[in-house]
């Protein structure tokens, strides 16, 4: 089906009536994240879906960053992130833009709502204000605060400011309704005390905006259309509204709300995130076992297989879980489309070919792809000793096993058909080589004698390879649902998420191949060479098909 020819989600739909009603006059969208954190698969879905639905409408989508709390805010982050939406394909409409620049503004705004009788200081203690807010089922308490004169506000304001005061002990709130069934209304905090320095206005303030006061006014003041957001706003919503019709903003933005990934087998809490970090349960944020979009990248993951994926999960009104092998098969599809094939030994033991000449060597030419014409083919060497893997052997072995045995017959990968002779063991009684014959004439064809090779095995030639690290990464939570609050989640931490395997040997036109790309290594997996450290270490992105235990 072309994408002319797709239904239009609900958004799509609200936003072709918006346009074509004249409500709004171009579609202005945008991506908002706090500077807390490295973006998760989560942000993933809500960066294609502002991003494209900017390019589906002919508008404009914003990368702003809602910056209103320098205690948990770095530089670090706002980096990332925009690399991240790079990454992904996209680039955003103008400069990028951050709620601190609006500071100025949302204050005079504050002042405003405090002139009109809608703000007031208050003293409560957050102990105090937590007791006086009530809860789900019980209304809250009016502060005693509440009805402070204009005046007053005005100068504790002003004096909040001039950071007179010590954090927590004022904060300025909306004045809305403390007995609302919606606990947003009831009195939310507009500012609060902060002594900090901000990453983007340094020590200029001391007092910050909290983020659902200045969210919607940086929509308005950027003229975005559509503010969407996950489901998890919804509640928000008429707190949003409230502010825009209480304002003097220069546009009205629409808030709506859409069900947020949520995936098996992850966690996408940011504080939990952080604090695998922080703890070292993995080595950083871009560690590729962790749902960060860095990570995803580091591991090997494309950014053509994460859009994919978000298209493939589409857009609803109502939170739900997707199973995470839904994009381990996006990855595996768009490798397995797009990657150059390679072979690589990872637990490798010699065989000589013992009616192989030990002066002669050759290059045998193979496809870079079986299915890409675009992709030009590689030379792979060969000579009288090569490396097989350790699980390619075996001395007896029943029909079911359709590799290399003693008085049997495989295929070399490209090359030749061989025979195994015997098995040379340590004292230990481990195999240390194999010995074999090549049965000749056999590149590319039968044997002439009739006698067909049980099986194809990979292999490297011993005197021109590439000595690799792998490292072999599998999902770092063993159980499905690590975030149900029943055990702890670092408890479903996977112990055997990451396995490096040292003294591989893989061939050696890896030796060219660039930072984070992807290749496929025969019978092993899909792998991409690590962008950290040594360069010679290629990280596992997944499996050739779906291994993962079945719980």
């Amino acid at each position: 089906m072309s994408n002319e020819q797709k239904p239009l989600n609900f958004l799509e739909q609200i936003i072709k009536k918006d346009l074509a009603d004249g409500k709004y006059t171009k579609l202005v969208t945008r991506f908002p994240p706090e500077p807390n954190g490295y973006l998760h698969i989560g942000h993933a879905k809500s960066i294609c879906l502002n991003f494209g639905l900017a390019e589906t409408f002919g508008g404009d989508c914003h990368l702003r960053f809602d910056d209103t709390n320098p205690a948990k805010e770095e530089q670090v982050y706002v980096d990332a992130i925009k690399q991240d939406v790079i990454w992904l394909g996209y680039q955003w409409a103008g400069e990028v833009r951050y709620a601190s620049s609006y500071f100025d503004t949302l204050y005079e705004w504050a002042h405003y709502l405090v002139k009109n009788h809608q703000a007031y200081v208050c003293d409560l203690s957050p102990e105090q204000a937590r007791e006086y807010r009530g809860t789900l089922t019980e209304p809250g308490k009016n502060s005693p605060y509440r009805d402070r004169s204009v005046e007053e506000n005005l100068d504790l304001l002003a004096r909040m400011k001039r950071g007179e005061f010590a954090e927590g002990s004022r904060v300025l709130r909306a004045k809305i309704d403390m007995a609302s069934g919606n606990i947003n209304l009831r009195d939310p905090i507009l500012y609060r005390i902060r002594n900090q320095a901000h990453h983007q206005t340094g020590e200029d303030w001391c007092i910050y905006p909290t983020y659902d006061f200045a969210h919607g006014q940086g929509d308005s003041i950027e003229g975005v259309s559509h503010s969407i957001c996950s489901l998890e706003f919804a509640d928000h919503r008429p707190l949003y509204d409230w502010f825009i019709e209480n304002l003097p903003v220069p546009h009205k933005p629409q808030q709506y709300e859409f069900g947020r990934l949520n995936l098996n087998y992850t966690i996408t809490s940011k504080r939990k995130l952080k604090q695998l970090v922080d703890e070292e349960y993995v080595e950083a944020w871009d560690d590729p076992r962790m749902p960060t979009l860095a990570g995803y990248r580091r591991r090997g993951y494309t950014a053509a297989a994460i859009r994919k994926f978000c298209e493939m999960i589409g857009v609803t009104r109502s939170d739900g879980m997707v199973d995470v092998a839904m994009l381990e098969h996006a990855i595996r599809d768009d490798l397995d489309k797009n990657a150059p094939r390679a072979m690589c030994v990872i637990n490798p033991i010699k065989l000589v070919l013992l009616n192989y000449p030990a002066d002669k060597t050759e290059v045998f030419t193979a496809p870079s792809h079986p299915n890409r014409d675009d992709f030009a083919p590689r030379s792979v060497p060969f000579g009288r000793e090569i490396y097989i893997d350790a699980a390619d052997f075996r001395e007896e072995a029943n029909k079911k096993y359709k590799r290399l045995v003693i008085g049997k017959r495989v295929r070399l990968r490209h090359a030749y058909v061989i025979e195994a002779q015997e098995a040379l063991k340590n004292a230990a009684g481990e195999i240390v080589e194999v010995r074999a014959r090549i049965i000749e004439n056999t590149v590319g064809k039968d044997p002439e004698d009739g006698v067909k090779p049980k099986g194809v095995i990979h292999w490297v030639a011993a005197h021109d390879c590439l000595d690799v690290t792998l490292k072999l990464y599998e999902r770092l939570f063993n159980h499905p649902e690590p975030d149900t609050g029943e055990r702890h989640f670092l408890d479903f931490i996977n112990p055997e998420s990451l396995v490096v395997k040292r003294g591989c040997k893989a061939e050696k036109s890896l030796a060219s191949a660039q930072p984070l790309q992807g290749f496929q290594f025969e019978r092993e997996g899909y792998f991409c060479l690590d962008n950290r450290g040594e360069s010679t270490v290629f990280n596992r992105t997944i499996g050739l098909r779906d291994s993962s235990p079945k719980i």
